[in-house]
């Protein structure tokens, strides 16, 4: 294998998105995939900002080595200083205060980490095919894939990349789609689903016969 070069993946992989600060939903879902015994974890962005412990989700990401990327919230929280905030509304005052307290928290090197997290990862699959995970979409980060896109709406989100798979988040609302050859997997949110005390996550897994795709979720 040349140097640099990613070996294919050959075992189930989990893929979870949009955490946001939400540790009991992570542990929920984390138990359950080491129930499973899949240790190969994948997450979308949106990691610290919104839930009660951004400190404790940092270090649990940390210690089962997630691979993650950058999404909205942890950009914000990188680029966003102190004093660019001008809350106006009391709702504008209380997210404000939200974001200062969960930078704080987080301290430098947690904020250093989400600086240097790619926007995508690609992942090459034992039967040649590859999927790409990004935050909203290939054709822009920022903008998300959610379930209620006519297909051309989502055609225009996918662009020409080439992944055979493209794995995001952002909308907090689980889905799948294929379209034109793609298959669009947003695997909704681990910290805030809008079913509320439900986390999200999805296998999938590599085989030489075509690649298995599950969608699921745990409560907490």
């Amino acid at each position: 294998m040349p140097p640099g070069k990613l070996i294919p993946a050959n075992a189930p992989m989990a893929f979870l998105s949009d955490v946001h600060g939400n540790l009991p939903a992570l542990e929920a879902v984390l138990a359950e995939l080491e129930r499973r015994m899949i240790s190969s974890i994948f997450v979308a962005g949106d990691l610290l900002l919104g839930g009660d412990d951004p400190v404790g989700v940092y270090k649990r990401l940390s210690q089962v080595d997630a691979k993650c990327v950058r999404g909205l919230s942890d950009t914000a929280l990188v680029e966003i200083s102190p004093e660019d905030l001008t809350p106006e509304s009391e709702s504008q005052h209380a997210k404000a205060a939200a974001f200062l307290e969960t930078r704080r928290a987080i301290g430098e090197l947690a904020l250093k980490y989400l600086e240097k997290l790619p926007v995508t990862r690609r992942i090459p699959m034992i039967d040649g095919s590859e999927i790409v995970m990004v935050h909203g979409s290939p054709a822009d980060p920022t903008l998300e894939m959610s379930h209620d896109m006519s297909d051309e709406e989502l055609s225009a989100l996918v662009a020409d990349d080439p992944a055979d798979v493209i794995v995001c988040g952002a909308s907090h609302v689980a889905f799948q789609r294929d379209l034109d050859g793609v298959r669009i997997v947003n695997v909704g949110s681990v910290g805030e689903a809008p079913e509320g005390g439900h986390a999200h996550f999805t296998v999938i897994t590599p085989r030489m016969d075509g690649t298995l795709i599950e969608q699921s979720w745990v409560t907490y």
